[in-house]
């Protein structure tokens, strides 16, 4: 299962980057603890600038990438709102049609939501590209249009075809948007230099240890977890469909919508 996947991955790679962290923090300390062995007090001369460098690296990268993936959730919730007041707005015009023409219309609409909200619901359960639209959405959105089309060209018709062909569209379109909006994501270069800022912090964090006789291993390992946690959030954030923060309570708003419709 693809959500699975998901989350073994980005729990893995979370893990990863905490044992990492804490690794290089050791190695750090070893190099440091050799480097003032072999030189005295000197051997640390300078490097509070390049922590200093470093350090503020890793801040402006956690917090552009974590800014950046809750500002991306809100905006796909927004989307979705969009798209449920849509489809209400839609359904609300069919009833311009003569009502001899509405049924068809109903059950295509029907029909129409009935693929979209099961592409959603089992988003994550294959193999399949998630991001992309289904062919059966396709199928059944381009049905819904021809059947309201058609509606709307008889001579009884035509209030309904300055208001419903309209609403028609702007739904398409709001379903077309969440869907793209999947797909939009920070290079991947960004996390790489994430994870390789993480490691480097740690190793010079672990550098400036060399000065105690103990490992401080609060420190040590909190700092690992905070980092760990930290990308593990940005990750999860910017796969709402596939990881544990989810946009759900609003694909059950529409669940509930569709079925208020029937």
């Amino acid at each position: 299962m693809l959500q699975t996947r998901f989350v073994f991955l980005t729990v893995g790679l979370a893990l990863g980057l905490f044992l990492g962290m804490l690794a290089l923090l050791e190695l750090g300390r070893r190099l440091g603890r050799e480097q003032v062995r072999r030189h005295g007090g000197n051997a640390r001369t300078g490097i509070g600038v390049v922590d200093g460098v470093v350090y503020s690296l890793l801040g402006l990268l956690v917090g552009f990438t974590f800014a950046g993936s809750a500002d991306r959730f809100d905006e796909r919730r927004r989307l979705i709102g969009d798209e449920v007041n849509a489809i209400g707005i839609a359904w609300l015009h069919i009833s311009l049609l003569p009502a001899e023409s509405q049924p068809p219309v109903r059950d295509g609409f029907s029909r129409y939501l009935d693929e979209l909200l099961e592409a959603d619901t089992t988003a994550g359960r294959d193999s399949s590209d998630v991001f992309l639209e289904p062919t059966r959405v396709a199928n059944a959105r381009r049905d819904l249009w021809e059947k309201s089309v058609e509606a709307c060209t008889v001579p009884s018709g035509e209030r309904a075809r300055m208001l419903l062909l309209p609403a028609l569209g702007t739904m398409f379109v709001s379903a077309a948007k969440e869907r793209l909006a999947r797909r939009i994501h920070p290079p991947k270069i960004v996390y790489f230099m994430l994870g390789l800022t993480a490691l480097a912090a740690a190793l010079f964090a672990g550098y400036a240890f060399a000065g105690s006789k103990t490992r401080n291993w609060m420190y040590m390992m909190g700092i690992a977890a905070a980092v760990s946690i930290s990308t593990y959030v940005i990750l999860d954030l910017e796969y709402p469909r596939l990881g544990l923060f989810r946009v759900d309570p609003l694909d059950r708003v529409l669940s509930q919508l569709h079925s208020t419709l029937r």
